[in-house]
């Protein structure tokens, strides 16, 4: 068995359930693992507690840390349990640890070593910023502040511009890790709310220029109405590539096709999968069946119902894919 420094490197990059699922697969292989999370998330238990606490984002870096922990399932369950009731309610367990340790170390990046240690964590989950930013979008002649706005906002043809106040320097660990991967993966996520504020954290897409690594993206299965309408695979990975000032080196998409009635469900909201039948003829985009066997039902408690989707990457065939680019195999 290789040991921690002969393993390969790989750095996910993200925030939200795609990031979840692509740690879940992976943590299974036998990789040297770091989570690098946006923090412009403010909507939720989240919002509430940047605004009352004065704290760092925890919703997606409690989700990554839950996804790469080895504790048992109960500790598991524990840090995504959210109150029913009372003054609590919609706040999940995780998001209060998060935050009490971070008054309690004096730092996010302690927080969430700390928070690493209780979990067992097979890899680091680190904040791509360590500053307080607010994600804003030009719309128009309008400006939309907030992650949480912006993701109920129309933005086809719209979007005018989308940055950071403050721009947010990037975490020194974050740079590292960056530095020394073997294989930078971009999750799949909501584009413009949870992966592109990554890259408009100050150093962060310069440094995965720079990185010798493989670039990887996973594209979403779905559009986004207010988004993403009409979008293809294509479409998804120029508008990254925009943003991230450099191309990528392999797209993985997802070529099968959900059931005929979630694919309704869909139509309904105005989402739809999103096609990669008209892709251009390039040996970087790489397809195959990427869905869940089980399709995930939506939780309403403190989300809403449209983020909370049926149709999701199943971990496995995914972290299968993705290891097969780097050459390494599940541990029996």
């Amino acid at each position: 068995m290789a040991t921690r420094a002969q393993r390969k490197k790989v750095v996910v990059i993200g925030g939200g359930t795609g990031t979840f699922t692509v740690l879940s697969g992976l943590k299974k292989y036998p990789l040297d693992l770091t989570a690098i999370v946006a923090m412009s998330d403010n909507g939720g238990s989240t919002g509430v507690l940047r605004d009352e606490l004065g704290v760092l984002p925890p919703g997606d870096v409690r989700n990554c840390l839950v996804a790469l922990s080895t504790s048992d399932r109960l500790m598991r369950a524990l840090m995504g349990y959210r109150f029913q009731e009372g003054k609590l309610k919609g706040h999940s367990f995780g998001n209060l640890l998060l935050s009490a340790l971070e008054k309690v170390t004096g730092s996010f990046d302690h927080a969430v070593e700390k928070a690493s240690d209780i979990l067992r964590t097979k890899g680091r989950v680190i904040p791509a910023t360590l500053d307080k930013v607010t994600l804003v979008a030009q719309v128009g002649s309008r400006t939309v502040r907030g992650e949480e706005k912006i993701q109920t906002t129309k933005l086809n043809g719209s979007l005018k511009d989308l940055w950071l106040e403050p721009h947010g320097r990037a975490n020194p660990k974050a740079l590292e890790a960056i530095r020394a991967a073997d294989l930078i993966v971009i999750a799949p996520g909501n584009l413009y709310a949870s992966l592109v504020p990554n890259l408009l954290v100050r150093g962060i897409p310069e440094a995965i220029k720079r990185s010798r690594a493989k670039k990887v993206f996973v594209c979403n299965l779905m559009t986004k109405v207010e988004h993403t309408k009409d979008f293809s695979v294509a479409d998804y990975t120029e508008t990254l590539e925009k943003y991230l000032g450099s191309p990528l080196d392999i797209v993985i998409y997802n070529n099968a096709t959900p059931d005929a009635e979630l694919v309704k469900r869909y139509a309904r909201e105005g989402d739809t999968l999103i096609a990669w039948n008209h892709l251009p003829k390039n040996p970087k985009f790489l397809g195959a069946n990427l869905l869940a066997r089980q399709y995930h039902s939506p939780n309403k408690v403190g989300t809403a119902s449209k983020e909370s989707s049926l149709v999701r990457h199943d971990p496995a065939r995914l972290a299968h894919t993705i290891a097969k680019i780097i050459g390494v195999r599940k541990q029996i």
